[in-house]
């Protein structure tokens, strides 16, 4: 199959190894001359994953229109926040055959769309919704290059293009299940990432595994109460996607999440911390879109609104803490 991956960050070069190893010619998208350069010269993405070599089957383009034009898979690997841009752009290459897979998380603000739904938004005079998918679970990118065992999900509202998406990506190292329901997938991949935040500023704070464990599953409840209000299955959340990807992300050093909440925790500004990242923490922006979402939907969730309050509304993450600690007595209950 001739594939593309839109986006070559660490997650998009790492998603090459796989289809090429799978057998697949791939031309992956960078908006920068020097990472272009360093695929097809040197075979290996300098600016991420400098350690990893690519084959040869692997090579790259800043033209749109060479990455889109007579592929059979096209990956949309760029942050949440461009999906709509690149898509658009993409646009007039299609000739309408293509399946989509979209691996970025995160909810668009404003439209408080998903990324396979803005997808499907962009795309709808020439795709169906039947030919988008979703890949997602916990997968940090250094150890896919490196084929560390990983298991992840493939989600469609077809289940033929799930399945195209499982037989494509699968290798003896990296595991793909089939999950029919889109909108849980979408939903845990999104909030996983504010959780992850809130998980590193107890570790910067030093508030301890037992704070730790509590913002973990009280931030589980919160995922599957948005995702249950928006029609996802409630099983979605015991998987992969839900608390497998929340995990690892709220407790991984990989995690660019979970990294600027220990630097907040740590007492840094968040306008410091992004500054001195060359990647997106797709959290940031996703709280935001989140928090006014569950407003919207009158979907409670305390722990969003408050790892909001500490990156937008300089909230110090003492009072936040305190603030969860001193709501008044509940019964624990699922919903």
């Amino acid at each position: 199959m001739k594939t593309s991956i839109i986006g070559a960050g660490s997650w998009g070069t790492a998603l090459s190894l796989l289809l090429a190893e799978n057998g697949h010619d791939v031309t992956m998208w960078a908006m920068e001359e020097q990472i272009v350069t360093n695929i097809n010269k040197y075979h290996k993405n300098g600016v991420f994953l400098p350690e990893v070599r690519l084959p040869k089957r692997v090579t790259a383009s800043s033209e749109i229109e060479d990455v889109v034009k007579g592929k059979d898979l096209i990956v949309f690997a760029t942050p949440s926040h461009t999906i709509r841009e690149m898509a658009e752009k993409a646009r007039p290459f299609f000739k309408g055959t293509e399946r989509v897979v979209s691996v970025s998380k995160g909810i668009e603000m404003d439209s408080f769309l998903t990324m396979s739904q803005v997808l499907s938004d962009v795309l709808s005079e020439v795709l169906s919704d039947d030919q988008i998918a979703v890949l997602s679970g916990p997968s940090h990118a250094e150890e896919v290059s490196r084929k560390m065992p990983t298991t992840v999900v493939s989600s469609s509202n077809s289940k033929q293009t799930a399945l195209y998406v499982q037989k494509m990506f699968m290798t003896p190292k990296f595991r793909v299940y089939v999950n029919r329901d889109i909108m849980g997938v979408e939903v845990s991949g999104a909030v996983k990432n504010i959780l992850a935040i809130a998980a590193g500023i107890v570790d910067g704070a030093c508030y301890g595994d037992n704070a730790k464990a509590a913002l973990i599953t009280r931030g589980l409840t919160e995922m599957r109460r948005l995702g249950i209000r928006l029609g996802a299955s409630q099983d979605t959340f015991s998987g992969l996607t839900g608390v497998g990807d929340l995990i690892v992300t709220c407790t991984s050093v990989h995690s660019r999440n979970r990294n600027v909440g220990y630097r907040i925790g740590k007492g840094e500004k968040l306008k410091e911390i992004i500054s001195s990242m060359n990647m997106v923490a797709e959290g940031v922006k996703t709280t935001k879109s989140v928090y006014l979402w569950a407003q919207s939907l009158q979907v409670n969730m305390p722990i969003t609104e408050k790892v909001y309050q500490v990156l937008f509304e300089d909230m110090a993450p003492s009072d936040g803490v305190h603030a969860l600690m001193t709501r008044d007595p509940k019964e624990e209950v699922i919903f």
